[in-house]
């Protein structure tokens, strides 16, 4: 071949199409019941918007988005994640001065440039909600059991939430202190990507994935041990409110995101075999990001889920899909005016949203109810030269092997009549 998808990038094929399809419609059922509404941000955004919002000395902003000067030499960037751009979409339309909380989804590609392994693209889809103005720990319960419902109505066994509380500006910075203290004391046995971080993003040392520094990572100061007033109280809350709905979760000291402006609550989704790598999906709050782009502070929250990670997920369990039904009807013709009736019939029944099938090329009768079977047909109509002086066609059941005649007159309504199920 000359040409190949490129390395990260995929191509969705039809048969992966029905697990799309069901998600999408989950999606939609479960965003109508807790009222979030969908907004679609632009994929290019300005390069700063990322830079500001997701943080300069994350991985994503520092190694992994697709940025580029444009023609008009302004520096943007094919978004990363999804947050930023709602937010500035918030901002800008003047949605931050509708009712509190403003509740909002959106579904679509994002884009980074990292190594691409299963279930994880550089280029990926992600369903992404976001509910903001309001800071009260039932908002809290309300984004995380989204999810909760999402994966469960698609199957999902043994679910349950990973918990942990970030802090917030008046009280992270003492504990972060303490934090670079304890690591200060283990320079020498960290990896290089930690020392980095130490100066950076010391939050995010808690998150390193390499093996030689779990040990250190365990002995590391509790962020929950530290936290003020507020955040500890918010925190209690959200954990009395989930075992209140009998929403299982587990506290997790160690799990901060990878997104700098998290705030007090982080939470990810486990289900019973996926595992911590394979979290299915992940988010929290971000009460100071909106203030940081520019807006009045306005608390918000959110998650981010990877529905390429969803199918691997449901595909590994062997969680069943729909599947959508084949056209019921399968129009074969032999001689010209045959033909020029089968393509008018084809047109009859698909405005009548019946699905309908029409053979193509000139082959034998045999041939062409071959193909009738291979597309799974309920029926197949047969037209020719005789048939079409009689103006009448010969029907067959491909399930029971029955066949008979009908005036072509009535084909519209035979089909209106036995596949009430299979329209369109």
């Amino acid at each position: 071949m000359k040409y190949r998808s490129i390395t990260g990038m995929r191509d969705v094929l039809p048969e992966e199409q029905p697990y799309w399809r069901y998600i999408e419609q989950k999606i939609y059922e479960i965003t109508r019941l807790y009222g979030y509404k969908r907004i679609d941000p632009p994929v290019l955004e300005e390069t700063a918007l990322f830079v500001r919002g997701v943080g300069e000395t994350t991985d994503i902003v520092e190694k992994e988005m697709y940025s580029f000067q444009d023609k008009g030499e302004g520096l943007v960037t094919m978004r990363p994640e999804f947050t930023a751009g709602v937010l500035r979409a918030y901002l800008q339309n003047g949605l931050h001065v509708q009712a509190k909380p403003v509740k909002l989804f959106s579904i679509g590609p994002v884009f980074r440039y990292e190594r691409p392994q299963a279930g994880r693209f550089r280029q990926h889809n992600q369903f992404n909600v976001e509910a903001l103005g309001e800071q009260d720990p039932a908002l809290d319960l309300e984004i995380m059991s989204i999810a909760w419902q999402l994966y469960a109505e698609l199957g999902f066994k043994g679910l349950k939430f990973q918990l942990n509380s970030t802090g917030c500006p008046v009280c992270r910075p003492s504990y972060i202190a303490k934090l670079k203290d304890y690591y200060q004391n283990h320079y020498e046995t960290i990896c290089n990507d930690c020392k980095r971080r130490l100066d950076k993003n010391p939050l995010r040392l808690l998150d390193c994935k390499n093996e030689g520094c779990r040990p250190v990572i365990a002995g590391a100061p509790v962020i929950s041990e530290h936290l003020c007033n507020d955040c500890n109280t918010h925190f209690a809350k959200l954990r009395h409110y989930l075992q209140l709905t009998n929403r299982d979760f587990a506290i997790n000291h160690k799990l901060v995101r990878g997104l700098d402006y998290y705030t007090k609550t982080v939470f990810e989704v486990w289900a019973q075999g996926i595992g911590a790598q394979n979290a299915m999906c992940g988010g929290g709050r971000y009460d100071g990001l909106i203030e940081q782009l520019g807006g009045e502070p306005t608390p918000g929250i959110g998650f981010g889920s990877g529905i390429e990670r969803i199918i691997l997920s449901m595909q590994q369990q062997n969680l069943p899909v729909p599947t959508p039904q084949n056209p019921a009807i399968f129009i074969a013709s032999m001689g010209d005016k045959a033909r020029l009736a089968a393509i008018e019939l084809t047109f009859k029944l698909r405005n009548e949203k019946l699905a309908t099938l029409l053979a193509f090329g000139d082959r034998s009768i045999k041939s062409q109810m071959k193909e009738a079977n291979r597309y799974n047909a309920r029926y197949a109509v047969i037209l020719g030269e005789r048939e079409i002086d009689e103006q009448k066609a010969s029907i067959k059941n491909l399930e029971t092997g029955s066949q008979t005649d009908l005036p072509l007159e009535q084909l519209v309504a035979f089909f209106q009549e036995n596949l009430k199920n299979n329209s369109l």
